[in-house]
């Protein structure tokens, strides 16, 4: 089924209006009753935690007899446009993360359906670049996996090195990844996904790092991308990059949506609930 299809199907219950108004935007991911869970294995006998063991279990297809089973995300349903720039609040553990791994295709639904217009980008603090390359290697290696040609890197190389701020005090950009601070490094990352236009940006936390001067420049960003017709995901435990970025928010608890709408009501009913 078409993405603009299943919108229309899983937005069936909203009144003539409201249908019609959803008609003219352009859906780019919608999650249908989403579940996910984890299973752990492990437990039981001696040495079943140690990678022998673990490597033994894989080559005979036995998992250990002790399965935990974690259940992530719960039931979760939403339709996100282009245009749109969406907040992800919740507690620690609440399946913000997750939802994002799910919807970028890195982790498998256990029921329900994940259905996205366009290739979903991924982008976290904790995203791999390699360490004993040095920042240009990197911005190189980067730009290319994300899809763009040798020359549109080459083109905006000096733009990406500019953003991120890295060589302000020194050459770092030509030093290796491991001498960078983890602020310096999840700069350089936002700074080349920041550096294409995105059918689907999703950040997890990646504002969290860097100076208040960064954090500004990566919020004007967003914003440049949502114009563009992007539709841009932010996970963020700060309700002021949520304020300043988005104009929707999901509200996670315990792997449910608890609340999906505008942003200040969204925020104002998530900071009655924590007390903040």
């Amino acid at each position: 089924m078409a993405v603009a299809e299943k919108s229309a199907a899983v937005e069936s219950g909203q009144d003539s209006a409201g249908a019609a108004a959803a008609a003219e935007r352009r859906p780019t991911v919608i999650a249908d009753d989403v579940h996910v869970v984890y299973r752990v294995y492990g437990g039981g006998t001696r040495g079943r935690g140690s990678a022998t063991a673990a490597l033994n279990r894989i080559i005979r297809r036995k998992p250990s007899g002790r399965v935990r089973e974690v259940h992530a995300v719960k039931g979760v349903s939403f339709t996100a446009y282009r245009g749109e720039a969406i907040g992800l609040i919740g507690s620690n553990g609440s399946g913000k993360s997750t939802l994002l791994r799910t919807i970028a295709g890195l982790l498998p639904v256990e029921s329900g359906r994940v259905y996205t217009d366009g290739q979903p980008s991924l982008l976290g603090v904790n995203a791999a670049l390699m360490n004993d390359l040095t920042g240009e290697r990197n911005v190189m290696l980067g730009g290319l996996a994300m899809g763009m040609s040798l020359a549109q890197v080459r083109e905006r190389y000096q733009d990406i090195v500019d953003f991120s701020g890295i060589n302000e005090k020194g050459d770092f950009i030509s030093l290796p990844m491991r001498t960078y601070s983890s602020g310096m490094a999840a700069r350089l990352r936002f700074s080349i996904a920041a550096a294409k236009d995105h059918d689907v940006l999703m950040i997890d936390e990646a504002l969290a790092t860097g100076d208040g001067k960064f954090r500004k420049r990566s919020e004007a960003r967003i914003r440049e991308l949502r114009k563009e017709a992007g539709t841009v995901f932010l996970v963020s435990h700060s309700n002021k990059s949520i304020r300043d970025t988005c104009n929707r928010v999901l509200w996670l608890e315990r792997g449910e949506l608890r609340m999906d709408g505008p942003t200040e009501e969204v925020l104002k009913a998530y900071e009655e609930f924590t007390g903040k």
